[in-house]
C-alpha cells in the first residue's frame, strides 16, 4: 500500500529513495568510467600492440583489471557505510590505509601498469584507489591536485618515449582525468549525504519544536490555575474558623478552578491527538532515521481516518521502545485497513542485549487498546520483534 499524495509519509520515503537511488547513480557512474578507461587502454595493449598474442599479458591484464575493479566496488561500498558512522566509530587511518581492498587495489593497479608498460596507467589506477579511502576534510584534494599534476609529468615523458600507448590521446584523457572524477563523484555523494541529514535533523528539530511548544503551553495553563487553587485554598483557610459560608465558597471556586484546568488540559490533549496519523507515523520514521536504523514506512492510502487518538501514542509508544531498547540495524511500520479494523504493525530487529518487550510499555498498549476492543500481539524471535495492534476502524469498542 501507499501513502496519500500528498502527505509528509510520501514526501520522506520519496526523499530517502532519492537519496538511495543518487547514491547508486554516482556509484555505477565511476564504476562504469573506471570500466571504459581500462577497455580503451585494453584495446591499446591487446589490440594496437598485439599483446592479444601474449597469454601472459592478456590474462595478466584483463586478471588485473578485474581485482582493481571490484576492490572499487568494496571500497565504495565501505564509503557509503563509513558515511553513516560518527568519527569515533569509524577506523583509524591505519586500518583504513592497511585493509585488504586497498592493498589489493594498489598492487593490481601496479600490475596493470607493469603489463601495460605504461607508468601513467599504473599511477592513475593507484590514484584512483587511494581516492575511495575516507580522508580527513582537505586532504583528497590536495592530494588529487598534486597526482593530477605528476599524470601531466608522466604524460609528457611518455609521449617523448612514445610507448605504452601513451602517446594516443584518449587513453591519456582517461588517465588524467580518472582520479578526479573519482573525487568530485565522491565530494558530490557527501553533499547530498550532508543534505539528507540536515533534512532528517530538521524534521526531528520540527517534532522537538513542537512538544515543546505544548510543554509550555501546559505549563503556562497548569501554573495559572494551580496558582489560584493554592490562593483560594488558603484564603478558605483563613476564614473557616470564622466565616465558614465563605470558606465553603473559596472551597467552590478552587473546585471550580480544578475543572477549568482538567478541561483545558483535555482540550490541549486533544489538540495534540490531533495530530494526523499519517504525520505521525512519518514523524517516528524520521526519528528512527536520524538514530540511524533504515526505516520501512508502509502507510494505506486513507490512513488520515485511521483514530489517531488511539493509534497516535501507540505509535510514539513503539518508537521510544525501539530507541531505548532495541539496538538493532533496521524498523519497520505498517498501517493497513482490515475490514473493520486498523492494523498498525512495529517491527525490528532487536541488537545484542536488547530488552525490548520487557518493560511496562507494551502493557500500557495493551491496556489502551483492549478498552476499545482491540488487542496487541507481541511476536519474538532471533532477529526479529513484531508488535501488530488491531482496534476498530471508528475507535470505540468493538
Amino acid at each position: 500500500m501507499t501513502s496519500p499524495d500528498p502527505t509528509p509519509t510520501r514526501t520522506a520515503v520519496s526523499l530517502a529513495r532519492g537519496v538511495t537511488a543518487t547514491g547508486w547513480y554516482i556509484a555505477s557512474s565511476m564504476v562504469f568510467f573506471l570500466i571504459g578507461g581500462l577497455l580503451v587502454w585494453g584495446v591499446i595493449v591487446l589490440v594496437a600492440r598485439g599483446g592479444w598474442r601474449d597469454p601472459v599479458t592478456l590474462v595478466g591484464f584483463l586478471g588485473l583489471s578485474t581485482v582493481v575493479v571490484v576492490t572499487t566496488i568494496v571500497l565504495l561500498a565501505r564509503y557509503r557505510r563509513d558515511g553513516d558512522l560518527d568519527d569515533t566509530d569509524r577506523p583509524s587511518g591505519g586500518r583504513r590505509f592497511l585493509s585488504l581492498p586497498v592493498v589489493a587495489g594498489v598492487l593490481a593497479s601496479v600490475g596493470v601498469g607493469l603489463v601495460s608498460a605504461s607508468a601513467l596507467l599504473g599511477a592513475a589506477l593507484v590514484g584512483t584507489v587511494l581516492c575511495l579511502v575516507r580522508w580527513a576534510p582537505g586532504i583528497r584534494w590536495r592530494g588529487v591536485v598534486l597526482l593530477e599534476v605528476a599524470l601531466a609529468v608522466l604524460w609528457v615523458v611518455e609521449l617523448s618515449r612514445a610507448s605504452g600507448g601513451s602517446d594516443a590521446f584518449l587513453p591519456a584523457f582517461f588517465a588524467l582525468s580518472l582520479p578526479a572524477m573519482q573525487a568530485l563523484s565522491l565530494w558530490s555523494w557527501d553533499v547530498v549525504l550532508e543534505l539528507d541529514r540536515a533534512r532528517r535533523t530538521e524534521a526531528r528539530l520540527a517534532a522537538v519544536q513542537e512538544r515543546l511548544r505544548l510543554a509550555g503551553e501546559l505549563h503556562d495553563l497548569q501554573g495559572h490555575h494551580l496558582q489560584v487553587i493554592a490562593l483560594q485554598l488558603e484564603l478558605a483557610e483563613r476564614m473557616i474558623g470564622r466565616d465558614p459560608d465563605a470558606a465553603a465558597h473559596r472551597i467552590a471556586l478552587a473546585r471550580a478552578s480544578v475543572d477549568e484546568a482538567r478541561e483545558g488540559t483535555r482540550s490541549l490533549a486533544g489538540r495534540f491527538r490531533g495530530v494526523p496519523l499519517p504525520d505521525e507515523l512519518a514523524n517516528a520514521a524520521d526519528l528512527l532515521r536520524a538514530a540511524g536504523l533504515e526505516v520501512t514506512l508502509d502507510v494505506a492510502a486513507d490512513a488520515a481516518s485511521a483514530p489517531a487518538d488511539l493509534l497516535g501514542p501507540v505509535v510514539r509508544e513503539c518508537t521510544t521502545n525501539v530507541l531505548k531498547h532495541g539496538g538493532g540495524r533496521w524498523a519497520r511500520l505498517g498501517l493497513e485497513r482490515a475490514g473493520q479494523y486498523w492494523r498498525l504493525t512495529a517491527a525490528n530487529d532487536p541488537g545484542p542485549g536488547s530488552t525490548i518487550g520487557a518493560g511496562a510499555g507494551l502493557e500500557g498498549i495493551a491496556h489502551r487498546v483492549g478498552v476499545v476492543g482491540g488487542d496487541a500481539v507481541t511476536r519474538r524471535e532471533d532477529d526479529r520483534f513484531e508488535l501488530i495492534v488491531t482496534v476498530p476502524a471508528d475507535g470505540g469498542p468493538a
